[in-house]
C-alpha cells in the first residue's frame, strides 16, 4: 500500500480562494473511496491518499483534470509518493508508531 501527498493548484481562478475546487476534489475522492479503491485525508495544506499505486495514479490524474473541466487553462499538481514494500502499513499505523514513541518518552 502506498501513500500519496497531493496538492492540486488551479491557476487563473477569479480570486485567491481555491476552496471550491478543493471541495470538488474531495467529492471525487469520496467516489473512489466508496468504490473501495482508496482512503484519503484532507489537511489544511494538502490531501493524503492511500491505496495501490496503480489506483493512486488513476486518482491523481482524475483530480488533476477537475479544474480543467471547470474552464481553467492551467493546473499545477504536486505529488510525493511513499511506497513501502517490506510491510503493509496504513496512514493511521504510521501515526500510531510516532505516538508510541512519544508515549515512551522518545525511546524506541
Amino acid at each position: 500500500m502506498a501513500i500519496v501527498d497531493v496538492v492540486v493548484i488551479p491557476v487563473g481562478t477569479e480570486g485567491p480562494s481555491v476552496s471550491k475546487y478543493i471541495a470538488e476534489i474531495q467529492t471525487k475522492l469520496k467516489e473512489y473511496k466508496n468504490q473501495g479503491k482508496i482512503d484519503y485525508q484532507l489537511t489544511p495544506m494538502n490531501t493524503l491518499i492511500e491505496g495501490d499505486l496503480k489506483d493512486l495514479f488513476e486518482v491523481v490524474q482524475a483530480i488533476h483534470e477537475l479544474p480543467f473541466d471547470k474552464g481553467l487553462d492551467r493546473v499545477c499538481t504536486n505529488i510525493r509518493i511513499d511506497d513501502r514494500r517490506d510491510k503493509s502499513r496504513k496512514m493511521n499505523d504510521k501515526l500510531k508508531s510516532v505516538e508510541n514513541h512519544l508515549n515512551n518518552g522518545g525511546q524506541a
